[in-house]
């Protein structure tokens, strides 16, 4: 499933609807370039960073916030210049920068500082005794190793317990319609918090751990009824209600704190 803490369209800018355009042939204008697939804007003096990919499917420009990185990010269809493109996210200067003014500032996994889990707050406190592993005392996160190592042990920390958190669950759900739990990843999307493929394997953002247990459970529950209904028919709606009695809650929570995730690390 998409995050949906970046979505846009042609119409009045909202967080939930920013630029969305039919493209047509010609170019308007010329943008400076960044680093890679990266290029700027300018916006009443202040350099906007917008990215820039290409989508065999798309029929429309498009663009969305990246609250990872903290850039526009826009789609173009093969056919269409980048000069149009840079003309149309100039166009949107205004909704990108009132977007990226919303973001959540960037945490570090870092001595000190605080990380979300299980959509509770937790302190890092580097620890050269703790053992090998990160120990979680209450409300404490103890980190061994050296303090250039911190961020590294946390993130691997997170990591493995999405893995054991969402093998449960994964095997819950799947039990519940019949089937054997499938395979399934972790990776850190900048779009989704999860996927289902046709071939039945799954895929989930690492970052669901910090999450309250009730958005987890969801996206779960959203991913593994793929497996019976491969769309977003009335049918797979069902099985999704069927799986999980959260499903309104966390929608509302991925929609208004989801992209805060992507903030850390």
């Amino acid at each position: 499933m998409p995050t949906r803490a970046v979505p846009l369209q042609d119409r009045p800018a909202s967080k939930r609807r920013g630029g969305k355009k039919a493209a047509r042939k010609g170019s308007h204008g010329i943008a400076r370039s960044a680093p890679g697939n990266q290029r700027l804007i300018n916006h009443l003096g202040r350099d906007i960073p917008v990215r820039v990919q290409r989508n065999r499917q798309a029929r429309h420009m498009s663009l969305r916030i990246d609250a990872r990185e903290a850039c526009a990010v826009l789609t173009l269809p093969y056919w269409v210049l980048i000069a149009e493109g840079m003309a149309f996210a100039r166009s949107k200067a205004d909704w990108v920068v009132r977007q990226l003014d919303e973001l959540a500032p960037h945490t570090p996994f870092a001595d000190g500082r605080t990380v979300p889990y299980h959509g509770r707050d937790v302190l890092i406190s580097h620890f050269p005794l703790a053992g090998p592993d990160p120990i979680l005392s209450g409300d404490v996160l103890h980190v061994p190793g050296s303090p250039a190592a911190v961020s590294q042990a946390v993130r691997d920390w997170l990591v493995e317990e999405a893995r054991r958190a969402l093998a449960v669950r994964v095997a819950v759900k799947a039990a519940m319609i019949r089937r054997d739990p499938p395979p399934f990843r972790l990776t850190d999307p900048r779009a989704r918090w999860g996927s289902c493929s046709s071939d039945g394997r799954l895929c989930f953002s690492w970052r669901l751990i910090m999450a309250p247990i009730e958005v987890l459970d969801y996206v779960v529950a959203h991913e593994v009824a793929h497996l019976q209904a491969l769309d977003h028919s009335p049918r797979f709606h069902a099985i999704v209600e069927r799986l999980t009695p959260h499903a309104d809650f966390a929608r509302d929570w991925l929609d208004t704190e989801g992209a805060r995730l992507l903030r850390y690390g």
